[in-house]
């Protein structure tokens, strides 16, 4: 089996970012734990990934990126002074590895102080799947929308908060790739068909 710390996260490709709490713990209680891990997404994310597909539940989560091109992760280290911050190691691999580590280490340190508690809270590294082909991409699309109704968080996927299937189908601004997303599908009507059918995957 592949060690997933030494897989290397490649520039221009897609990937299933997932993980969970340490042994299982919770890692969201309430609405502003979900929303501050949104927003740390949007703060060190957004700058050197596209985000496709997002799923909050308590005690894990999904993501669905695409890694920025070598261009742009250059012209983000150049513009940022990130030279330091990076100790010279450029690959797509330590820079976005470096940021989720930044989206990690502030939650965390949010979340114990909010919940007295001390230590690590999620697991370390990160999981990830490199998406090889079209039609993985949209199954795991459809797979994450639909992680609420398979953990029994919520009786109807579509209208769980903390996924972007909703923000996806909305026309109110988003950092999404909603068009990407929707021309995914060729559209939104077949975008919503599509997600009638039940995707599992094995993870």
């Amino acid at each position: 089996m592949t060690d997933i710390r030494t897989t290397p996260i490649e520039a221009d490709c897609f990937y299933h970012i997932y993980n969970r709490g340490i042994n299982g713990e919770n890692i969201f209680k309430s609405d502003r734990n979900y929303l501050f891990f949104l927003n740390k997404v949007s703060e060190f994310l957004i700058p050197v990934c596209d985000v496709y597909a997002y799923c909050l539940m308590s005690n894990h989560f999904h993501l669905l990126v695409k890694i920025k091109s070598d261009v742009e992760l250059e012209s983000l280290i150049k513009v940022r002074n990130l030279d330091k911050a990076f100790v010279g190691l450029h690959s797509p691999q330590n820079i976005f590895s470096k940021q989720f580590a930044r989206i990690f280490n502030s939650y965390s340190q949010a979340f114990n102080k909010e919940n007295n508690r001390h230590g690590s809270l999620i697991e370390s590294p990160f999981k990830r799947k490199q998406i090889t082909s079209d039609e993985y991409l949209i199954n795991t699309i459809i797979y994450i929308h639909q992680n609420p109704q398979n953990h029994s968080m919520a009786s109807d996927f579509s209208k769980y908060n903390f996924s972007s299937y909703q923000s996806i189908l909305s026309h109110s601004k988003t950092l999404l790739k909603r068009s990407e997303v929707i021309e995914l599908f060729d559209n939104r009507e077949n975008f919503i068909t599509s997600h009638r059918k039940m995707i599992d995957f094995e993870f």
